[in-house]
This record gives C-alpha cells, sequence and structure tokens, in this order.
C-alpha cells in the first residue's frame, strides 16, 4: 500500500498540527508541497483534490481527507495509540474546545486570504499586520485562562493532545507577527511539547520546502 500523500506547506500551521500527529502516530508519509504565496493551491490539479484550495489535505487509505482537525480526529480514530484525546467525556469537551478556539477562532481570520482581502480592502501593510496581530493576541489571552488551572506539562490531562497540537503551530505564528508572547504557561507547554521528537521533526524549518 502507498504511504499517505500529505498536500501541504511548511509555513502553514494547519499542515504543521497534522505533520504532528502523522508523527505521534508513527505513520510514514510522503509530502506534496503546494506554495502558497505562489498561489498553487489554486492550480486545477490541486483544486481536484481539495475544492476549498487549502491545505493540508491527506491522501490516506484510499481517501481523500480535507481540514486539519478533520484528519487528526480521521488519525486518532483508525490509528488510536497514542490518542489525542483524553478518556473521560469532559476533559474530551476541554480539549476540544481549546483546538477549536485556535483552528476555528484565531487562526482564519489571519490567514494569507483573509490578509490579502484587507489588502485589497485598501488597509497598508503596518494595518494588516496590527490586525494580525491583534487576533493572535486576543485569542491566546483566552487559550491562557482555559487552562491556567491545568498543572501537567502540557494542555491537558498531563498527556499531548490535540490541543496541544494546535498550540505550538500558532505559537510560531505568533512570533512570525511580532505578537508579545506574555503567556508564561503557554510558552512552558510549548518548550514541554519540543522536547517530544515528533514534535521537532513537524516544525517548519525542518520541511524539505522551507524557505
Amino acid at each position: 500500500m502507498a504511504e499517505p500523500l500529505l498536500h501541504g506547506y511548511f509555513r502553514s500551521t494547519a499542515s504543521y498540527r497534522v505533520r504532528i500527529a502523522l508523527n505521534l502516530k508513527g505513520i510514514a508519509y510522503t509530502d506534496a508541497f503546494h506554495h502558497l504565496r505562489h498561489g498553487e493551491q489554486n492550480a486545477p490539479g490541486y483544486r481536484a483534490i481539495n475544492p476549498q484550495g487549502l491545505v493540508p489535505a491527506l491522501e490516506i487509505d484510499g481517501a481523500v481527507l480535507t481540514q486539519s482537525l478533520a484528519i487528526c480526529a480521521y488519525l486518532d480514530e483508525v490509528y488510536p495509540d497514542p490518542p489525542l484525546l483524553p478518556a473521560d467525556p469532559v476533559a474530551r469537551a476541554h480539549v476540544r474546545a481549546f483546538a477549536q478556539a485556535i483552528a476555528c477562532d484565531i487562526h482564519p481570520v489571519q490567514n494569507l486570504r483573509v490578509l490579502a482581502r484587507l489588502r485589497a480592502l485598501g488597509l497598508d501593510e503596518a494595518q494588516v499586520t496590527e490586525w494580525a496581530r491583534a487576533t493572535i493576541a486576543d485569542g491566546l489571552d483566552a487559550c491562557a485562562a482555559l487552562v491556567s488551572e491545568e498543572g501537567g506539562p502540557y494542555c491537558f490531562d498531563g498527556q499531548v493532545t490535540l490541543a496541544d497540537l494546535c498550540l505550538v503551530p500558532q505559537l510560531v505564528n505568533a512570533r512570525r507577527f511580532g505578537v508579545d508572547l506574555r503567556w508564561p504557561r503557554l510558552l512552558a507547554i510549548e518548550a514541554a511539547c519540543l522536547r517530544i521528537d515528533a514534535f521537532r521533526r513537524a516544525a517548519p524549518e525542518h520541511q524539505p520546502d522551507a524557505e
């Protein structure tokens, strides 16, 4: 059987989440790169794979999967070891809420497509950057509050979960936009995660298409 094929881009935080999940699960995969700043995600060939023209998309087990959280959920269901969600239903809901706060509320409104539309509306580069910076900072304020009572090295339950897979890439994005990283708890979680090989290997600077 062919290895899974991950369509992504080194700087895409959504692709980064899936790379971490694949690494944690010990799933070998092949990369197909689509340079987002060059518009390669809009090529007809890729649009046939993912009509949204977004990365990642994962070709695996005879299927094409899109949307990073859906891909991670599939991987967790089909390749359950190690689990990305805790066993307790309330804890699972907390992990999902944290992950969605990043993947649904922070990341989409500071990604390339939204920033390009802001420029098209006449905002200058400083205003566009400030939009992204404020969006990320406000979201991470909430994320820090969500894990403020947790005592383990990771976001929840003393184990790596989907929440950590979303947090680490978003902190990379925060640095790229010059956000003041004022959240000691989030930075401690990041440091703990980066001691894990699966996280380190997934980092943007370690991808073959890194610039």
